[in-house]
This record gives C-alpha cells, sequence and structure tokens, in this order.
C-alpha cells in the first residue's frame, strides 16, 4: 500500500481490491487514464469549458470541415507522440494476469494499444484513422497530413498552444486553408471518431453491451461519464447487480450507484488495485 494515500483512501482501495478479486472484470477508461500522458481531457480541474465540433456541425459546413482539419493538422503531433503512462501499462499487465478479459475506451489516443492491451473496444473510434464519407475509404491519419501539407504548404505546425482530447490544437486557421477530398469519389474525409451528437456504430454497441453481460465486475477509470455511451454500460452492470468500482479525480455520473469510489488519479491507483 502507498503510504502516501491517506486512510479513507486506503481503506476504499482494499474494499475495491475485495470487490473485483477472482472476478472477471471488465474495465472502462475515459480522457482522464491518459491526462499522465500529456493530453488533457474536456472537463479536468481548472480547465475551461470547451465546446467540440459537433457532428452537424462538421458535415454541414464545409468552412467547419477546413477550420477542424487545420486545428487537427496542427495538434495532432500531440496525439500521435503521446505515451502510455503507468494506467495503461497496470491495465495490461493485468489482462496478461488475466486479472481483467476486456477494456471498452472511451478514448481515441490508441495509448491502450502502445501499452499492450489486446482485447479492446475502442467505442468512440480511434484518431489514427481518417475516412471518405462518400465512398468509405479508409486512409491512415499520417497519409491524409501529407495530403494537408502539399496543399498547404506554407501552414505549420505551432508550439505553446492549448491542445484538446481529440487533438485538436486553440488557433483560427487561415481563411484560404485547402482540404483534400477523395480521389476516388471527391467526398470530403472524417475523422474516424464518434463526434458529439453522433450515434456510435450499433455494433460497436452491442459488442460493448455483451461484454458488460459477461462481466463479473466492472471498474471505471478516469470518466466522468458524462458522456451517454459510458453511462448506459454502467447502468447495465447495476441492472444486473455487478460489483461496480469508479477510480476517477472529481465526482462522475455514477457515484451514486457505486460499490467503491476512489477519487484518485489512475496512474496512482490503479497499479494498486490490481
Amino acid at each position: 500500500m502507498n503510504p502516501e494515500f491517506d486512510s479513507a483512501l486506503s481503506y476504499g482501495l482494499e474494499h475495491a481490491k475485495k470487490l473485483i478479486a477472482g472476478r472477471n472484470t471488465l474495465v472502462l477508461t475515459g480522457a482522464g487514464i491518459s491526462t499522465s500522458s500529456g493530453i488533457p481531457d474536456y472537463r479536468g480541474a481548472g480547465r475551461v469549458q470547451k465546446h467540440p465540433l459537433t457532428f452537424d456541425e462538421f458535415m454541414g459546413s464545409a468552412q467547419n470541415q477546413a477550420r477542424y482539419w487545420a486545428r487537427s493538422f496542427v495538434g495532432w503531433h500531440r496525439i500521435a507522440a503521446a505515451q502510455p503512462n503507468e494506467g495503461h501499462h497496470a491495465l495490461s499487465a493485468a489482462e496478461k494476469a488475466g486479472k481483467i478479459f476486456h477494456i471498452i475506451t472511451q478514448n481515441v489516443d490508441g495509448l491502450h494499444q502502445k501499452a499492450g492491451t489486446n482485447e479492446i473496444v475502442e467505442l468512440h473510434g480511434r484518431l489514427d484513422r481518417v475516412l471518405c464519407t462518400g465512398c468509405g475509404e479508409i486512409l491512415s491519419r499520417s497519409e491524409l497530413d501529407g495530403r494537408i501539407h502539399s496543399l498547404n504548404p506554407d501552414f505549420r505546425e505551432r508550439e505553446n498552444v492549448e491542445f484538446s482530447p481529440d487533438g485538436d490544437a486553440e488557433i483560427e486557421p487561415p481563411e484560404n486553408f485547402r482540404v483534400p477530398s477523395c480521389t476516388g469519389c471527391g467526398s470530403h474525409f472524417k475523422p474516424d471518431v464518434v463526434f458529439f451528437g453522433e450515434q456510435v456504430p450499433r455494433p460497436r454497441v452491442e459488442k460493448a453491451e455483451q461484454l458488460v453481460s459477461q462481466a463479473e465486475a466492472v471498474v471505471v477509470a478516469g470518466s466522468s461519464l458524462t458522456v451517454n455511451s459510458g453511462l448506459r454500460l454502467v447502468k447495465q452492470a447495476k441492472k444486473l447487480e455487478i460489483p461496480l468500482v469508479i477510480v476517477n479525480l472529481g465526482e462522475t455520473r455514477a457515484d451514486a450507484i457505486a460499490d467503491a469510489k476512489l477519487n484518485a488519479s489512475t496512474t496512482e491507483i490503479l497499479k494498486e488495485l490490481f
């Protein structure tokens, strides 16, 4: 036990460990697990509330698409360069030890895979893939960035700007910023992520629900459960009377139904929990 933990946290941790001991445990992760890797969350302490681009705004406006890709072009390198932290590695080690059987993540940064996790559902997609909204062609993010650079050779990456969890940089792009179109059908590209206001693909939802039904315990790590796609899964677990442990700095929308709530950093706690 970490001697720096206070008595309340130490007691809660021991209780949480007993709840999941020997159980087929499913883990649901959110942006809070990646903050120690340099990727901010939307709702962390001290952060100003941001209003990300919605699906309808992105799909309905060429100007919004240009703004998104310009900001993302500057910010993407921050996501691409990020490395897993102790929380990601703790979950990967727990998977290899048979202590957890699957991870469902709301994150789009790919850090669980970098840490070596194999069994994972990316509920909201992944930023390193891009798809054509017309023909469905899939590109790597690096390929699209090459095309963006070719069309905008004077537009450069910038330092000392604020970033968001989805790779956006808080900048105002030039009015003449050009966005590449699909060479096959001429339609515009979209990151292979679920935008705010967009529905999670049904097969992905069904897979996540199936995993909850198979679980004997659920651990939420680094999510305030503000987004309904995660909260629904937690409510499903409670309906099935599955023990629920939440590890998150700050309140979540499921604190009232959790069997154990650890108000602590996932970087510190997950290696102790598993």
